[in-house]
């Protein structure tokens, strides 16, 4: 069973991230804000340590293998945080009216948000693309996405008359994911031999932080009463929603990469990369810009439904590619 889902690059993560969702759902007392376990205190602090980790484990030299390629890094950051915001704006003026406010700004939040890291460069990998381009532009999504995303968000929220306090919430992320990276950076010379051998431990603590404000995100919309009017079809209308954004954004880009003249290795790079959301970034900034919101728990299920969808169509597409490659 475990091995099947591996198979499709589904692992225990994402399985603690399913149960988390169905905890706070039987018992959202546990995990709301200020209940017995004060997930909030853990879910707070803990984004500066997702971030800490991945600036310790970023490395500079693998990160300068890939700069020089520019077209390929203006493919991937022009449909990250182009691309997908115009579809989430297409997408939004179409359907969004459809699903309840938190829902549709979960939609748009997740087609603002930078590329995963980990899964993109994997993928590129098993697929024998260029995995140093992958690991720049991951890389450099996330980095830009500190910034980007809130402006997105707030000049989404500004047409449904809201709006961000945008210079406290950048300040905030800047504080929570640039500094603990920067951090990471620094001490990542003295501590590398140490990192490398607790890569377990610190995978896992990575993990852990992510599945926390997932359950106290849920455990607060279940508690405030914000489910109560959803149901299973709202949840396979955003999963279908997920899987044409998926393909759109992938058609879209293998037709780009052809027009550019792109070698196969550079396309598998920008359309792994181009195409993927980070739900590592992008619950943890949640929390950030939209603290206090009791409707968070809806606003993030979008980017988890992508998140496991798009991990089940990027295996598939990887081991296709690598085998075609091998043989």
């Amino acid at each position: 069973m475990f091995a099947l889902l591996r198979r499709f690059g589904l692992d225990g993560f994402i399985l603690a991230l399913l149960a988390s969702a169905l905890f706070a759902a039987v018992w959202p007392e546990l995990g709301r804000s200020g209940g017995l376990l004060h997930l909030d205190w853990y879910a707070s602090w803990g984004v500066a340590v997702v971030f800490l980790l991945y600036g310790l484990g970023l490395s500079p030299a693998r990160m300068r293998a890939g700069l020089l390629n520019w077209r390929l890094h203006c493919v991937v950051q022009g449909a990250t945080f182009i691309l997908f915001p115009l579809l989430g704006l297409l997408l939004d003026a179409t359907l969004g009216s459809l699903f309840a406010a938190p829902l549709a700004l979960g939609l748009f939040y997740l087609c603002a948000l930078p590329s995963t890291v980990s899964s993109s460069v994997t993928m590129t990998s098993i697929a024998h693309g260029n995995v140093p381009g992958a690991i720049f532009n991951a890389s450099l999504s996330s980095l830009i996405g500190v910034f980007i995303t809130p402006l997105w968000v707030n000049a989404y929220l500004q047409t449904q008359g809201a709006g961000l306090p945008l210079g406290p919430v950048i300040g905030k992320i800047v504080l929570m994911v640039v500094v603990p990276i920067v951090l990471g950076q620094l001490l990542r010379p003295l501590l590398l031999r140490q990192l490398e051998r607790a890569a377990p431990v610190t995978r896992w603590l990575d993990r852990a932080t992510i599945v926390a404000i997932v359950a106290n995100s849920f455990a607060d919309s279940v508690h405030e009463g914000v489910w109560a009017q959803q149901g299973i079809l709202t949840l396979l209308a955003i999963a279908a929603i997920a899987v044409v954004l998926f393909w759109g954004v992938m058609g879209l880009l293998a037709l780009l990469c052809d027009r550019l003249g792109f070698s196969r290795e550079d396309r598998i790079a920008a359309q792994f990369c181009g195409s993927k959301k980070s739900l590592a970034a992008g619950v943890p900034m949640a929390g950030i810009m939209f603290a206090g919101n009791p409707a968070l728990g809806l606003i993030i299920a979008p980017i988890m439904i992508f998140h496991l969808l798009q991990l089940v169509m990027v295996s598939v597409l990887a081991r296709r590619w690598g085998q075609q490659h091998s043989g």
